[in-house]
């Protein structure tokens, strides 16, 4: 039994290299994926607690300008 070098050198030019640097160049772009998502992430949940924050905000400013009207209501009907 013979082996033809010929046939496997032909096998891995033309398959397994453009094959193994397909997977390699999926995997790159997989990892670049991953850490873009990661960032979107953070950013989103930055945007969240800083929109929470200030609707909390907002209620509390709300609230006090409502009270500050209630004692003036109170006021004039006295």
């Amino acid at each position: 039994m013979e082996i033809d070098f010929q046939m496997i050198d032909s096998v891995m030019r033309w398959i397994i290299l453009p094959l193994a640097a397909f997977i390699w160049v999926i995997y790159t772009r997989q990892n670049d994926h991953h850490t873009d998502i990661a960032v979107l992430k953070a950013q989103q949940e930055a945007d969240k607690s800083s929109h929470d924050r200030e609707m909390k905000e907002m209620k509390e400013t709300i609230r006090a300008i409502f009270q500050k009207l209630d004692t003036i209501e109170q006021a004039l009907r006295k």
